[in-house]
């Protein structure tokens, strides 16, 4: 009997790919338009998205040694929906950088 369901550590792997690689070189590319184009600035986007709030101040660093498999499930996902444009990465941004303090909470994007 073989396992449907992907491992923990094997979404952690894809989360990782996609926020270090992938995102960064779309950004670059095809995605010019998207706020962020550094693979940290993903992972922030995502990890904080994933925690509603500043990722470090739920998990322990470094983050994908610690993420749940429901945690690392989210942020493919996540990943997945930024990548084809149906999650808002401006808005997803602003809502981090609001968490961090560094926007005031009634920042619009645009």
């Amino acid at each position: 009997m073989t396992d449907v369901e992907p491992r923990t550590a094997d979404l952690v792997s894809l989360y990782s790919a996609m926020t270090k690689e992938t995102m960064p070189q779309l950004a670059c590319t095809t995605h010019k338009n998207w706020p962020v184009h550094n693979d940290h600035c993903f992972q922030r986007i995502v990890l904080d998205t994933v925690c509603e709030g500043v990722w470090y101040d739920h998990l322990q660093r470094p983050a994908y040694k610690h993420l749940s498999r429901e945690q690392a499930l989210q942020a493919v996902d996540l990943c997945n929906d930024i990548i084809a444009g149906k999650a808002d990465l401006v808005a997803l941004n602003t809502q981090s950088l609001i968490w961090r303090g560094k926007l005031p909470p009634n920042q619009t994007s645009g």
